[in-house]
């Protein structure tokens, strides 16, 4: 009996120490007479992360952030990812948070996603390294977009993946952007052509790290985090293999990232090696879901679809039968750039990002204590109602000549960790869709299908179309 009441005295010492651990920021706040925001902490230990996390439509806020918002206003305390955490929906706020990275804010992703990303990934990266990679980026979107072979790789892939649909037949679009992205992504950054052994051995791996990216991580035998790390391990391997390769080769070298890359004297062979896979993670989830998100809109939005279609017509009308598009055809592509923003904007593919607060920090009334975790919600803006009339709505026109919409609409986050490739994205989008427009005729079959957010976000149903009527081609 005596054992029994000692485990019992434990047990009760054990949960108070959890208790107190998890109550202590609020009690020393308190105690400081320091002003953070209101807020819950909801259960000790997990906080109220579970709830954050609750999948919901990512064309909305999902019910934990309505429901804290309403009680508490835009920026409010909470208990996340086994940190006590500042929410801000705030889009002052949230432009503050992200310019001021490196000075009172830092990255501060959750550990797991280190050890499935590596230390040296541009997303978790700090300081110098970050720079580093950063620079590296910029770089080689600028040699990128100047090179007259991307836009041709990017609609031969386009064109590649259309060709294989047939009149009355049902495709899953979630996965042809994928598909398509993944082709366009591996001929960039390595050179290689989607049927390249090589490049499918890579794409088995690359599905494998992605599984894992989302799920739970648990390091143990046979789980999806697990082989996630160890599909890192073998992609790492292999581009490091090539790399020796064509070091050792006297053939001439393809023009691709990875040639570029191995010349940058500024960045070590492990950073050289991790940004590979940066790029391909960007390149090919990144650009699908935009992609899907798109076509998703548009096929909800008969008038925006028949402008973009008249926009194209225009375009090709411009051209000599057979001559491919250019950087002349994509800027007069105005219309379809106003409707990705807005597919970007009521689809919210990145819905929060990681900070931390490194001082002490005072913005108008809010204060966000030295050492908490800060979740800027890049999704709550392009939700608000104050910001974009009827916001539920999705409206490509409202991006004529509307600043206050531009100036705070942050898709891919801001700052120092804008996403360098964005404008490349969008190329892809705009050239698929070109074709897509101007030799198809379809339609959405699932009319219930949304896109969900877990946080993550995806087509959970595979966004099926049915291709009505294929046309004789234009290109």
């Amino acid at each position: 009996m005596e054992i029994v009441a000692i485990i019992g005295i434990l047990a009760m010492v054990f949960v108070g120490y959890l208790v107190f651990a998890h109550f202590k920021p609020v009690i020393m706040a308190y105690l400081g007479r320091i002003p953070i925001p209101n807020g819950s902490f909801g259960w000790p230990v997990i906080g109220e992360t579970l709830a954050f996390l609750q999948p919901h439509p990512s064309t909305t806020l999902g019910w934990f952030l309505n429901d804290h918002c309403l009680r508490y206003g835009k920026v409010f305390k909470s208990h996340l990812f086994l940190e006590p955490t500042v929410v801000s929906c705030d889009p002052d706020l949230n432009c503050f948070i992200l310019q001021n990275e490196g000075t009172l804010f830092e990255v501060s992703y959750p550990r797991p996603i280190h050890g499935i990303l590596g230390e040296l990934s541009m997303l978790v990266a700090v300081g110098d390294t970050h720079k580093r990679l950063r620079g590296a980026a910029l770089s080689l979107v600028s040699i990128t977009k100047s090179r007259p072979q991307f836009l041709h790789d990017v609609e031969g892939a386009a064109l590649q993946i259309l060709d294989t649909w047939t009149e009355n037949s049902r495709v899953f679009f979630w996965e042809e952007a994928r598909k398509f992205t993944f082709n366009v992504i591996i001929k960039q950054v390595l050179g290689l052509n989607p049927d390249d052994p090589v490049a499918q051995v890579i794409l088995r791996d690359f599905l494998t790290f992605m599984k894992g990216l989302v799920s739970l991580p648990v390091y143990v035998p046979g789980s999806p985090y697990t082989k996630a790390v160890q599909a890192r391990l073998r992609i790492s391997s292999r581009l490091k293999a090539i790399m020796d390769e064509r070091r050792q080769s006297r053939d001439h070298a393809p023009d691709d990232f990875l040639q570029v890359l191995m010349g940058m004297e500024s960045l070590s062979e492990e950073e050289k090696l991790s940004f590979v896979l940066d790029s391909l993670l960007g390149g090919y989830e990144t650009a699908s879901l935009l992609l899907s998100m798109t076509v998703y809109f548009l096929g909800r939005c008969r008038p925006a679809l028949l402008d973009m279609m008249m926009e194209h017509q225009d375009v090709r009308n411009r051209k000599p039968r057979g001559h491919p598009l250019n950087w002349e055809d994509y800027k007069r592509m105005e219309f379809t750039q106003k409707v990705i923003n807005e597919a970007m904007r009521c689809g919210n593919i990145v819905k929060f990002v990681h900070r931390k607060a490194v001082r002490d920090v005072r913005f108008k009334d809010y204060f966000i204590p030295r050492g908490w975790k800060v979740l800027p919600v890049l999704s709550a803006p392009n939700l608000d109602p104050s910001i974009h009339a009827d916001a539920p709505h999705f409206n490509p026109w409202r991006w004529e000549n509307n600043e206050q919409v531009n100036r705070k609409f942050m898709p891919f986050g801001g700052g120092p960790r804008f996403c360098p490739g964005y404008d490349l994205a969008k190329v892809e989008v705009a050239f698929f869709l070109h074709h897509l427009l101007l030799n198809y005729s379809w339609v959405m079959e699932d009319e219930q299908e949304q896109p969900m957010a877990y946080p993550y976000v995806e087509f959970h149903r595979g966004m099926a179309i049915r291709v009505v009527e294929k046309f004789i081609p234009v290109y």
